[in-house]
């Protein structure tokens, strides 16, 4: 199998996440890949794939992935029936980092039971 079609799950993923100044080169038997992506946790989205398909260390693949946004881990808009402990599983794998959320969103949210779709939420970095 040809490295690009290998790794074709990595560049659609970016695609799907609107990575910014990205391109691809193959050369030789290594897929070179760059470009910038929101936020931290978008990069972490493309790593972790690279990971899934090339495991923990792949020699045939280089990414050179920046970040946009820095101050925040990811920019969250609220999809009806989720609450801040959902939210929170997703990004950090633990319902009890919902404070964490809360606290850095304190200027939308009064409750922390109380959360709408669409509202956009910062998911701090931890």
């Amino acid at each position: 199998m040809a490295v690009r079609e290998k790794y074709q799950a990595v560049l659609d993923l970016g695609e799907s996440l609107n990575v910014q100044n990205g391109d691809v080169q193959v050369e030789g038997n290594q897929l070179k890949v760059w470009g910038t992506t929101q936020t931290p946790y978008e990069k972490n989205l493309i790593w972790d794939k690279i990971k899934e398909i090339g495991g923990e260390s792949p020699t045939d693949i280089m990414a050179d992935i920046k970040v946009a946004d820095e101050s925040v881990f990811h920019r969250h808009v609220v999809k009806s029936g989720e609450t801040l402990g959902k939210i929170a599983k997703q990004y950090y794998g633990n319902p009890m980092k919902y404070k964490d959320i809360f606290e850095a969103n304190s200027d939308i949210l009064k409750n922390p039971d109380l959360i709408y779709p669409d509202q956009e939420l910062i998911i701090p970095n931890l």
